[in-house]
């Protein structure tokens, strides 16, 4: 179907990413994430329903999921760092490579169809799926962060991830530093620093790579939707404490078994559509 730009169709796009806000919110607090991989799901699903161009509809959720992540990520780093819980010697080490990657990454985004972004999720989505299924446990590689080039390289790998499956790189930072002999408080805190780095270069490398598409929906700077943010990062406000105060009633193992269960569908969900569509 067309995207619909009347007055209705807006109050149609307030009312679907409203929703999905209130269900974001819940969810990352319920699972206790950035919401990053909530929302890309989520906000495909609601410009699906809109109509927006397929070509674009990836594009689009994940310009919008950063965008999103931005404010929550500062927040983050701001408490963590307020505590002294960041090891700001990996955090300097490692942010300009990040960053290097998250370019590299906007680059990617901007050349290739919505096709592959959904390919870059289906193998991520089933990887992350099946590290939760089987649980973390106490896995080392070393007592020490990895000379270099190895640290660099994988600091820009982790980058380039980041923004084509639109997280703040916990997963991959947290990681990798818990293999490296950093306890998770120091490991969470540390990762808290890279949200931002990711977030703010990716966001604003979308709008740029998605200005003057025709296919946007209205009120949106490039692949991210305006209203679409600024809905969702109010609305998920008011839902998250409930999520955390749900999850503190479940063991974490269940937390992490939902997790997988949630990831394995998303990339169920996409799998199906690129083989049907």
């Amino acid at each position: 179907m067309d995207l619909d730009f009347t007055l209705a169709g807006l109050g149609m796009l307030v009312i679907a990413l409203l929703s999905a806000g209130l269900l974001v919110g819940f969810l990352s607090g319920l699972l206790g994430i950035g919401g990053g991989g909530i929302m890309v799901p989520v906000l495909y699903e609601t410009f699906t329903a809109l109509g927006v161009d397929p070509d674009i509809r990836m594009h689009m959720a994940i310009g919008t999921s950063l965008a999103v992540i931005v404010p929550t990520s500062l927040r983050s780093f701001a408490a963590h760092r307020a505590k002294g819980a960041v090891d700001m010697d990996a955090l300097k080490r490692m942010a300009p490579w990040i960053v290097l990657g998250v370019v590299i990454g906007v680059l990617i985004a901007d050349q290739v169809s919505s096709d592959t972004l959904k390919w870059v999720w289906v193998v991520f989505g089933t990887v992350f799926a099946a590290k939760m299924a089987i649980g973390t446990g106490d896995w080392r590689l070393g007592t020490e962060l990895p000379n270099p080039p190895k640290l660099e390289i994988a600091s820009t790998l982790i980058g380039i991830a980041s923004v084509l499956l639109s997280i703040a790189g916990a997963a991959f930072t947290v990681t990798l530093l818990t293999l490296y002999n950093r306890p998770i408080l120091k490991a969470v805190a540390t990762s808290s620093g890279f949200g931002p780095l990711i977030a703010i270069p990716g966001m604003i490398g979308l709008a740029w790579a998605g200005w003057g598409d025709p296919g946007l929906p209205p009120l949106s700077l490039g692949y991210i939707s305006v209203v679409g943010a600024l809905i969702i990062t109010s609305a998920s406000l008011l839902t998250a404490p409930l999520g955390v105060r749900a999850a503190h009633g479940i063991p974490r193992r269940y937390l992490e078994l939902a997790f997988a269960a949630f990831l394995a569908i998303v990339a169920t969900r996409f799998l199906v559509s690129l083989i049907l569509d």
